[in-house]
């Protein structure tokens, strides 16, 4: 018998409540001008290169088709078995690291935990805690867009809270050892900065962006700090970037965006989606 789900938090708000029109919200997202103007193919590469992702968190109506463009090139490789999405505790409410064991809940149904996974994370700093995870969106938005591109996802949610630099990197070594032979996508979950203009959101990101491009933890950690970036996603980047740091990956810019773009605003919320990919066929 299946045990307890978790209920989704902010369905109705950052995203439709009912399935059918989650649907449309989800292809709408891709079909627009802002993402990859059209549906994500059917045909898949029987290989896959990408290794991780990362995506904004925002509502649908505004870091959606962003977030699709990623999405839209996970969709047309081979799927992964398993999958990794590394959020933020945008509460502060309950443990700095907490990872969930129950399946998650979205109007698109069910999508399955990997226990498994879950085990070999919950080590060192990082605890299972539902509670962590109760009421935070950095995730969850994730999790139908992951529905949508591939076929009946597992997956295991790990929020991470800020903290110092030796704090993540203790989490990356756990994440490391964890993700080691496994089959698996890493999602990093992240908006950047908030609640400025639109010149200010592109000159601040982009010098966070140019850190995660060249795959340094240290060096993002230490600009978002020195600039003062309003970056929430800074400790799941940060982790994600010294969790893979071993792995031969070359890292690319899909597209940048703000919020403003969606609706007029005079102080906008900024958005990226970045691919992480080997050269080589992953196994």
């Amino acid at each position: 018998m299946a045990g307890p789900r978790r209920a989704p938090a902010v369905a109705g708000q950052f995203y439709e409540a009912e399935s059918v029109a989650l649907t449309r919200q989800i292809e709408a997202c891709f079909q627009s001008e802002r993402g990859p103007g059209e549906l994500p193919t059917r045909h898949r590469s029987a290989e896959r290169h990408i290794r991780a992702i990362v995506v904004p968190h925002a509502g649908y109506v505004f870091s959606g088709p962003i977030a699709a463009l990623a999405y839209a090139a996970v969709a047309a490789e081979r799927p992964p078995k398993s999958v990794l999405i590394l959020g933020v505790d945008h509460h502060g409410s309950g443990v700095p690291a907490a990872v969930s064991d129950q399946d998650w809940m979205t109007p698109l149904g069910p999508a399955e935990v990997d226990h498994d996974l879950v085990r070999a994370l919950a080590r060192g700093p990082i605890e299972i805690d539902e509670a962590t995870h109760a009421p935070e969106h950095s995730l969850e938005v994730q999790v139908p867009f992951l529905q949508y591109v591939l076929p009946k996802p597992r997956f295991a949610g790990l929020m991470v809270r800020y903290g110092p630099f030796s704090f993540l990197e203790e989490i990356a070594e756990v994440v490391r050892k964890a993700i080691a032979g496994r089959d698996l996508l890493l999602v990093a979950s992240t908006d950047f900065s908030h609640y400025v203009t639109q010149e200010e959101s592109k000159r601040l990101d982009h010098l966070a962006v140019e850190a995660i491009l060249q795959r340094d933890p240290d060096r993002l950690y230490r600009t978002v700090a020195e600039h003062e970036i309003s970056m929430c996603g800074i400790a799941p980047t940060t982790v994600l970037l010294a969790a893979l740091a071993q792995e031969p990956l070359t890292c690319r810019l899909l597209r940048w965006g703000h919020s403003g773009e969606a609706e007029p605003m005079r102080r906008v919320v900024g958005y990226a989606s970045l691919l992480l990919e080997s050269k080589a066929p992953l196994s």
